[in-house]
């Protein structure tokens, strides 16, 4: 028990991956969940920490793809250095033969002439290992491996991490149903961190599709666990799997509420939209006090005299639609009708954002699954106030 106990407490390496753009924001939510000396990478963030930490991140964190936990990192002479040094390796302690596993990652590296051989490399001496000490090896899955191994090779430099999410962490298990171009659930988490909403005053989507800004609004007012509908995570594969101290995790999770600590509206001009939020929303127990309505966004009248708007307008690329004649109609609508928000928009289009006719206080480049999108920030100034909306 003592070993096991000082194996679960062991400080290791953790990375945790996330989108371009969506480091800073990933560090901050690190430090608000009491994550210290966080280190910013290029799209991941690393920190130290042990297995609870493991199991406490792939819950908690809501602008993750994946968490990465580091295995060996070792340096690369030639191409068969690899195989050596990861045949070396104790991979029969990590999980059993009777898992299926798959090998991924990123090579940055001119010491491999096909970007996909060292990932074979990784995966036979995986296999061997339990051929020499079962006399049998187990089986590769490439969609839907119950183990992920994560290989990242940076020129001569090898790094071994064990993927602990498996499927990406945006797949929450929450939503029943998408729309034709649904934005990312961690993306839509940082927008919201991004936005620098208070969590307290009102929140707007008036695009909202079916929902996904709308219900991470919520899980993060509400102090929810963005990931807690997810039931599967490559960590319960694993030999030292503990599920008596997940099970604890997760039953002190915040799970239900009895109210919203400020209005969340969301209206989309699809009735096929708005219905598909309404079941998205059924399985919290939020989700009533989630306002939805079938409307034009030029429909929406302002609910409060302040609040925050964060919207996923249609870019063109996926949607059949007027692009610059509906950017122009939304600018012209937020000057009227949002005096006093704080909005921000989510776009591919720059033809759309020069057709808002305002000019942005903030502009921050990031992506939208593989889509470069740029998200900008407006402030609609009341009548009251000296300063108006500025028009370019």
């Amino acid at each position: 028990m003592g070993t096991e106990m000082k194996e679960q407490d062991r400080k290791m390496v953790i990375t945790l991956k996330t989108f371009y753009g969506l480091e800073e924001i990933l560090k901050e939510e690190l430090e608000e969940l009491g994550f210290s000396d966080v280190v910013l990478l290029n799209r991941a963030v690393q920190i130290k920490g042990n297995w609870n930490d493991v199991y406490f991140l792939n819950l908690h964190c809501r602008c993750a793809i994946s968490v990465l936990l580091q295995l060996a990192v070792f340096e690369l002479k030639s191409e068969d250095d690899l195989y050596t040094r990861c045949a070396k390796m104790n991979w029969t302690s990590l999980f059993d033969k009777d898992k299926t596993f798959a090998v991924k990652g990123a090579i940055f590296s001119d010491l491999f002439r096909h970007s996909q051989y060292p990932f074979l490399v990784v995966k036979d001496a995986i296999a061997d290992s339990f051929r020499d000490k079962y006399g049998e090896r187990p089986d590769v899955n490439v969609k839907t491996p119950q183990v992920m191994i994560d290989l990242y090779v940076n020129n001569k430099t090898a790094t071994i991490s064990l993927n602990t999410s498996g499927l990406p962490l945006f797949q929450r298990g929450y939503r029943e149903s998408v729309g034709e171009a649904p934005i990312n659930e961690v993306v839509a988490a940082a927008l919201i961190r991004m936005s620098g909403w208070d969590r307290k005053s009102t929140f707007v989507d008036p695009f909202c599709g079916s929902g996904t800004i709308l219900i991470e609004a919520a899980l993060l007012a509400t102090g929810i666990p963005s990931n807690i509908e997810r039931q599967h995570y490559a960590f319960k594969n694993l030999l030292n799997y503990d599920a008596e101290v997940w099970d604890e995790m997760y039953e002190e999770a915040n799970k239900k509420v009895r109210s919203l600590p400020c209005r969340i509206i969301g209206s989309d001009v699809s009735d096929e939209m708005v219905t598909k939020t309404r079941r998205n929303l059924r399985g919290f127990s939020f989700g009533r006090f989630v306002e939805t309505s079938v409307c034009s966004f030029d429909e929406v009248k302002r609910p409060e005299d302040h609040g925050t708007m964060i919207t996923n307008p249609p870019y063109g690329e996926r949607l059949e639609v007027d692009v610059e004649e509906m950017y122009d109609a939304l600018g012209t609508w937020m000057k009227h009708e949002m005096k006093g928000f704080e909005c921000w928009v989510i776009s591919s289009s720059e033809e759309g954002f020069k057709s808002l006719g305002l000019k942005p206080d903030n502009k921050i480049k990031l992506f939208n699954g593989e889509l470069e999108c740029s998200f900008r920030k407006y402030s609609i100034y009341d009548g009251s106030k000296k300063a108006q909306a500025v028009v370019e």
